[in-house]
């Protein structure tokens, strides 16, 4: 397995919330295609079925309605703009026609329900994909169910040592200590940068398992991690 150009990754395209290119927009992949960097990007599914581009499950933080992605019809959602921009949520298959292979693709599986609809739409509509993609989620049954089916895809486990917002304690233990592993077979980990150390590092590529930074943030933390991991999805520093 070779993981070749995702040593920089724009964490959700090159965004820039503040001077009006909203994070997962279609003008952020434009900027991340033009510098040439691999792309992070989230997907969630829509009422309706679509498989569109954004990432928090509720949509109020980007365009000030208090909705769950996963309630409303892509209508609706394009109806909307991205923090007062022009700009709208996208569906992923515009997306894919935007990128088209230009720049390698990080796609994380954004799922709190029920495991098999969103990920069956999702491998149907990459299968077609004329370029280069893998696939991270933080819920390891999205993952176990493209391993069943698509062992050829390339997937890694989304995780941190501060998981707070899960409210099962048993389920954080497992999340935070990525203690299903064993059943994923995950091909690489993306983990928070603040609780990575070169001890974390050396076992993940004991296990054989590329490692990947999140989110750097300054171009001191790029710096760093650049350094120690295989990549690092970052965000583009501030000015």
């Amino acid at each position: 397995m070779k993981l070749n150009n995702y040593k920089m990754i724009a964490h959700r395209g090159l965004f820039n919330n503040e001077k009006g290119i909203p994070e997962n927009s279609i003008e952020a992949f434009k900027l991340a295609v033009e510098n040439d960097f691999a792309i992070e990007l989230d997907v969630h599914i829509t009422l309706d079925e679509e498989i569109v581009v954004f990432h928090d499950n509720n949509i109020k933080r980007m365009t000030g309605v208090n909705a769950i992605v996963e309630d409303c019809t892509f209508e609706y959602l394009s109806s909307l703009n991205l923090i007062n921009t022009k700009y709208n949520i996208p569906k992923l298959k515009d997306v894919l026609d935007l990128i088209d292979g230009k720049v390698p693709l990080l796609i994380e599986i954004k799922n709190t329900r029920r495991v098999g609809k969103l990920e069956l739409k999702l491998m149907e509509m990459l299968t077609l994909y004329n370029g280069k993609y893998i696939i991270e989620s933080f819920n390891p049954l999205s993952l176990y169910f493209i391993r069943k089916r698509y062992p050829r895809v390339i997937i890694g486990q989304l995780a941190s040592k501060n998981m707070e917002e899960v409210s099962s304690n048993i389920k954080r233990f497992i999340l935070e200590n990525m203690l299903l592993n064993f059943l994923v077979k995950p091909n690489f980990i993306a983990y928070d940068i603040n609780y990575i150390n070169e001890r974390f590092v050396n076992k993940c590529h004991r296990q054989g398992r590329y490692l990947y930074g999140w989110t750097a943030k300054t171009k001191k933390e790029i710096e760093n991690f650049i350094k120690i991991c295989d990549g690092v999805i970052f965000e583009k520093p501030k000015e």
